[in-house]
């Protein structure tokens, strides 16, 4: 609960802080229509976790990611960034209602991102709930903000106290510890009383278990003695919350004081970590304390922190938030649980626009924050901490990592559950580690596949490279945005797979769909088609799934052209029936939707179930015509026909129906309830009858074929396939490696010649020398470079320019120009030609040459890093005649005055400038944005030029 009662508001006609992104006016507003205006609101103070510093480039790479992904479509998002502490450093309650109440005045703000500390929270939240304003926070951790009513609008994205309850409450359930334990956490009632709150979730959990909680607050100058006389005389099960240093101390005594130290279970409570931070990952190793027995003391201290994200995309985010942090605010952030913190944030500020997206999407006004708030309830993204779950409270679901001792000679700690208590608990932490290996394995999502890794294909395409696996007869009718290539990060290069979309808006990750996916994915059998994974971003909601490529099993049937004999008819219903006995046995249960279109063949002719499982992903057919509609149920069970909406995962009586069906289909060729030319034998005639009868099929199908016949029919197969597949797969091979090869020659011939003049020389054609009217080019050296070398080693020269000539290489690719050539620190570039650009020459040239001498003002050398390369630059514009010169090596040279002349510009420049013609300063006057400075006359070698002009900036 929050103690402090929230004081009275002083009302001030200003704004507290600064705008840190968009400045507004006072009384403008940016929340009209089209734009969406989010106040943030932190403090400075590294100390906290919050800190802006540290949270503030999170929130700004979400805004950026929000506007890249279109979530908002067309929509501007505006930040305001407000500092809420006092002159001492420390967050202001006061401070944050007086910022609060003068945004929504002046900039009336469709959100608030922050504050983080508890009474800010509390201030702010109460206005921002009477305002009917969404406020996104991954602080906030007390208690108190359970109370939805009195924080409607209310949402927290990071770890809260009520959740750190939840957990210690399934430890204590799991060791059947029932009667009572201790809290011993530092207080000093100021500030945000981090502690306290922090401890307030598992004194509050453990009450409501009838638990007896003996609880005892300790300020900085509270007796070490009396808190570890506490403990003896209260209880073994202990929490203490508090700083590293004074949990130190208590060990230090408690190790003085008590013999049996192994008769307790100590917890603490260090929410980031600062315990673990030593590479040893022992605690004690960051105390300067003296212990005698460290090992001993510390072999039944746990330590509970939050858990750190190990996905992909909290790596990348980890990496660009310290980036940044350095760049924005000149902060060196150390890799520490605090990320985690600027991780929910940016979570919580996407699913805030998520949330936004769908209430406009409905015709809902953005100011309208009861309805976005109540969307952000019970609801699930996949952010970059992973998996967001929120619960009715608007809470989030938060995991913790509980250290105990894995190593008892050396001391380390590790998140590891198979350690035991002296008292015998080993199976209780055992069943706690598998728990939580599933949950991490639930959280985890391996299923999960971005619609954009994902290639579409034509099916047309993937035949005509299939080549002889396929006759025009077995192509089979799909649309055409079935068959899609993954790409190498999900799926090995070139595997195609197929999809089914699902007529959804969204999918809920609840734990039941959750679990689906998991067992989904668990499903491994020859006879089922494998579940590759499932895309759930909208509104490409779809199920990817193994492709074969022979088509359904109704394909087959309806194909007059295969001559299907009885011995292969019999080895297709021998697969339906491995693979459906298979899935009945499995925790899926049974298919729901079992027909010959869903039941697909490979290259092997291996038949394979398809389309089972995922009831929560199966779409409903209300939109669908009628035909289509009624010609589904053709399959379906009379005691499924009855429901207006049947379960989706039907009954196992129900698939066998379905099975029956089908072999009408196969016995018959034809569609289902087919009644014509009934010339079936009278076994096939009491196979049918038996299966509608729900007898043991497979029993029943090996009686009438024998289990040797298909055997026989499977070796056939398997030969012929291995011998066709052997040559393909050569064939394969080697036209791979001839495209590759190839591939590689044409991008070396790209690299030495332009592009066009390679096209040429590829088709046979002999390259003309051609003469330009008008070209820009650009010459440059390093003054001193001379000097340079001769006081440097020759590999740290060679260094040196590759150094720099890849940085400039990276920076010329973003201007319509050439590279000519390098020689030794000169360098030479043309616009222009091959291909003509009217005057853009110029400008190109003149834009790379800015961009050049900034990027060399900031270059460092690795062998000097305290001097500076002085470029000097020149430019002409001029006629030239260009061609390709000599067979081994060939390159592309330029002839003509021009060059010459640019030549010199470079060679009587002066450094750290750039030098032009009067010819370049004629055309570039037609653009109107290039300043240019008079140098005046020069002399040069070739002739008189009054080469009069300096390029300043554009």
């Amino acid at each position: 609960m929050i103690l402090r009662p929230p004081r009275l508001l002083l009302l001030r006609f200003f704004c507290w802080g600064r705008e840190a992104d968009d400045v507004l006016a006072p009384g403008a507003s940016a929340s009209r229509e089209g734009n969406i205006t989010v106040a943030v609101m932190l403090p400075d103070n590294m100390k906290y976790p919050w800190a802006s510093p540290r949270v503030l480039p999170a929130i700004r790479m979400a805004r950026e990611h929000i506007l890249r992904s279109g979530v908002l479509r067309d929509r501007a998002v505006h930040l305001l960034n407000f500092s809420v502490e006092d002159s001492a450093g420390s967050c202001s309650e006061n401070k944050a209602q007086i910022i609060a109440v003068d945004t929504k005045l002046y900039h009336r703000p469709d959100a608030f991102l922050g504050p983080g500390c508890v009474y800010s929270v509390a201030s702010v939240g109460r206005f921002a709930s009477h305002w009917k304003l969404p406020l996104i926070t991954a602080g906030g951790l007390a208690y108190g903000f359970d109370n939805s009513e009195e924080f409607r609008t209310l949402v927290r994205t990071g770890p809260t106290t009520t959740k750190l309850g939840d957990f210690v409450n399934s430890l204590h359930a799991e060791f059947n510890w029932t009667r009572r334990a201790l809290l011993i956490f530092h207080d000093l009632k100021r500030d945000d009383r981090p502690h306290f709150f922090l401890s307030e979730g598992i004194y509050i959990n453990l009450l409501a278990e009838n638990m007896t909680v003996e609880v005892l607050p300790y300020e900085d100058n509270t007796s070490y003695q009396e808190i570890v006389t506490f403990i003896r005389e209260s209880g073994r099960i202990v929490y203490i919350c508090g700083p590293l240093q004074t949990f130190f101390n208590i060990m230090s005594t408690f190790e003085e004081e008590v013999k049996n130290t192994e008769d307790y279970a100590i917890f603490y409570l260090d929410a980031f970590g600062e315990s673990l931070s030593n590479e040893a990952h022992q605690p004690w190793h960051t105390s300067a304390m003296q212990w005698k027995d460290p090992i001993k003391l510390f072999q039944n201290v746990f330590v509970i922190t939050f858990r750190e994200p190990d996905n992909p995309e909290y790596a990348a985010f980890r990496t660009e938030l310290h980036k940044r942090a350095t760049q924005d605010f000149n902060v060196q952030l150390e890799p520490s649980l605090m990320d985690y913190i600027a991780g929910c944030f940016y979570d919580g500020f996407v699913l805030y626009a998520t949330a936004l997206n769908e209430a406009l999407a409905d015709g809902v006004s953005q100011n309208d924050g009861i309805n976005i708030t109540t969307r952000m309830l019970n609801r699930s993204i996949w952010g970059v901490t992973g998996l967001v779950s929120t619960d009715q409270n608007n809470a989030r679901y938060t995991d913790f990592s509980l250290w105990s001792m894995s190593n008892l000679t050396t001391g380390q700690y590790a998140v590891s559950l198979s350690q035991q208590f002296q008292c015998g608990l080993s199976h209780e932490l055992i069943s706690l580690a598998l728990y939580l290996k599933l949950e991490k394995e639930l959280a985890r999502m391996l299923w999960r596949i971005k619609w954009e890794d994902l290639q579409f294909e034509s099916p047309n395409k993937y035949h005509k490279r299939a080549g002889s696996r396929l006759t025009l007869s077995q192509v089979p009718l799909l649309p055409l945005n079935t068959l899609i290539c993954v790409s190498p990060f999900l799926l090995t290069q070139g595997n195609l797979v197929a999809i089914k979309h699902v007529n959804k808006k969204r999918i809920e990750l609840t734990r039941q769909v959750l679990f689906e996916l998991k067992h989904m994915r668990d499903v491994q059998f020859n006879h089922l088609t494998r579940f590759v994974g499932a895309c759930i971003d909208p509104p490409n909601i779809c199920i990817v799934t193994e492709y074969c490529p022979r088509g359904s099993l109704q394909d087959i049937l309806e194909n007059e052209s295969i001559n299907l004999d009885w011995m292969f008819r019999f080895s297709l219903i021998n697969d339906i029936v491995k693979g459906m006995n298979y899935l009945h046995n499995s925790y899926i249960g049974s298919h729901g939707n079992l027909k010959s279109s869903n039941c697909v063949v490979d290259s092997r002719f291996v038949l394979k179930i398809t389309d089972y499982g995922l009831a929560s992903f199966r779409s409903s057919y209300d939109n669908e015509d009628s035909h289509e509609l009624y010609a589904r149920k053709l399959w379906t069970a009379p005691e499924l026909l009855i429901y207006d909406r049947p379960p989706p995962q039907g009954t196992q009586k129900g698939d066998i129906y379905s099975f029956g069906i089908i072999l009408q289909e196969i016995a018959l060729r034809n569609g289902p309830f087919y009644v014509e030319a009934m010339d079936l034998s009278p076994k096939g005639v009491h196979l049918i009858y038996t299966v509608y009868l729900n007898t043991r099929v497979q029993l029943a199908l090996l009686s009438l074929g024998g289990e040797g016949s298909t055997s026989i029919l499977n070796n056939l197969l398997s030969r012929m396939e291995q011998y066709a597949n052997n040559l393909e797969n050569l064939v394969e091979e080697r036209t791979q490696a001839y495209l590759e090869e190839k591939r590689r020659a044409e991008n070396l011939l790209y690299q030495i010649l332009p592009h066009s003049v390679a096209e040429q020389l590829k088709r046979g054609e002999t390259v003309q020398a051609e003469a330009f009217d008008s070209v820009t080019i650009y010459f440059s050296d390093i003054v001193g470079f001379t000097s340079m070398s001769a006081e440097s080693t020759p590999l740290q020269v060679v260094t040196l320019l590759n150094d720099l000539y890849t940085c400039f290489d990276a920076i010329i690719d973003n201007f319509d120009v050439y590279k000519v050539e390098t020689i030794g620190d000169a360098y030479m570039v043309v616009s222009g030609l091959p291909v003509r650009n009217g005057k853009l020459h110029a400008r190109e040239i003149a834009g790379m040459s800015l961009a050049l001498l900034e990027q060399v003002k900031t270059f460092k050398i690795r062998h000097r890093p305290n001097d500076q390369l002085r470029l000097r630059i020149g430019i002409h514009t001029g006629p030239v005649c260009a061609g390709v010169v000599g067979l081994k090596m060939p390159r592309y040279c330029l002839f003509g005055d021009t060059v010459n002349t640019a030549s010199r510009m470079e060679s009587t420049g002066e450094a750290l400038r750039i030098h032009m013609s009067s010819a370049t300063k004629e055309v570039l006057d037609e653009f109107g944005y290039f300043d240019l400075q008079l140098r005046g006359d020069v002399e040069m070698k070739v002739k008189w030029l009054f080469l009069k002009e300096e390029l300043i900036l554009c």
